[in-house]
């Protein structure tokens, strides 16, 4: 199977369902003369026009509220933000007007809509450009959330996330664009609200998602060294949360670690704990770990950086104790 890079899996699914659907077109900051700003629509406007790849003032706000709009009079827009902290400008239009349009309108007016970027950490971007998003998204009803990890995945996701009939918050991350992966020419569709197990495992089950999960399968590797043999689950989509997967894997490990690249509060790390402690608290031997950011700002310099961030030792760590296994 052939190689491809995120980004072109990206561009490869934004392109081929504007090919299926002309109510279907890209708008953002540089996403048309610019080829993107991390070049994810190269070639889009060539193929495509002014038209249906569009250019808009560095104004989050209005050009998420154009997208609402058109999307309210049938197209199926897909907004483009040069990154997620960005837009907590247009957070408004996504969050009190996407979200909510369906039920305010009786079901008269929908709102299919893709908001995609690229969201937490990516370097030394420090506190305001480092943040991750997907629980605040995921906390409001009506919005999907969904955080591919690898090209495969964010094809499949991205071309099901533009076909759904509801609005989609689509996580991306600076440091995967360039990351090489195994995807097939030609259509192909992940269902959204499908966890996929990569990595089959009996001690302990260890769930991630997004960029981070390159952290919890590196750290999988490392236990089987020493004779243990974790379960990695990439949830793909924040919400809907494929519960039961996660449920099932815990049923026969018996352990649970979830690795996040978010604050520990109010995090998606706590939700996953609520309702496995709900559904399979009986097979619990060991309490739930989470292995997340530090609980403060970014920073800027690389040692707090590195301190700060979810790593493969941490990770281990993690397993080793839920697995009464520390030295």
């Amino acid at each position: 199977m052939r190689e491809i890079q995120f980004r072109e899996a990206i561009c490869e699914a934004m392109s081929e369902e504007m090919r299926r659907d002309e109510r279907v077109f890209l708008l953002g900051e540089e996403v048309a003369e610019y080829n993107g700003a991390y070049k994810a629509s190269k070639g889009m406007l060539d193929e495509f026009g002014p038209k249906r790849v569009i250019d808009t003032p560095i104004s989050e706000l209005g050009f998420a509220g154009i997208a609402v709009g058109s999307a309210m009079n049938g197209l199926r827009p897909i907004v483009e933000f040069m990154t997620w902290n960005f837009a907590i400008l247009a957070a408004d239009q996504i969050i009190n007007c996407s979200a909510k349009m369906l039920q305010m309108s009786g079901g008269q007016f929908g709102s299919p809509i893709v908001f995609r970027g690229p969201n937490g950490p990516a370097g030394q971007l420090a506190a305001t450009h480092s943040q991750s998003f997907e629980s605040m998204y995921a906390h409001f009803p009506g919005l999907k959330v969904v955080t591919p990890s690898n090209p495969y995945d964010a094809k499949g996701l991205l071309k099901a996330a533009i076909r759904d009939d509801d609005p989609v918050v689509f996580m991306e991350s600076e440091k995967m664009y360039g990351d090489k992966g195994e995807a097939p020419e030609g259509e192909y569709i992940i269902p959204l609200g499908l966890a996929d197990v990569k990595r089959k495992g009996s001690d302990v089950t260890i769930v991630s998602f997004g960029k981070i999960m390159k952290v919890a399968l590196a750290a999988a590797e490392e236990l089987t060294k020493e004779g243990i043999e974790a379960e990695v689950i990439d949830l793909r989509t924040i919400r809907p949360m494929d519960t039961a997967t996660i449920i099932e894997s815990v049923k026969k490990t018996n352990r649970l670690v979830i690795v996040e690249e978010s604050w520990p509060v109010a995090s998606i790390s706590s939700e996953i704990s609520h309702r496995v402690q709900l559904h399979a608290f009986d097979y619990l031997d060991a309490p739930i770990r989470r292995v997340s950011m530090a609980d403060t700002p970014f920073a800027f310099a690389m040692p707090l950086i590195n301190e700060s961030l979810p790593n493969v030792e941490r990770t281990v760590k993690a397993v080793k104790e839920v697995a009464y296994a520390v030295k």
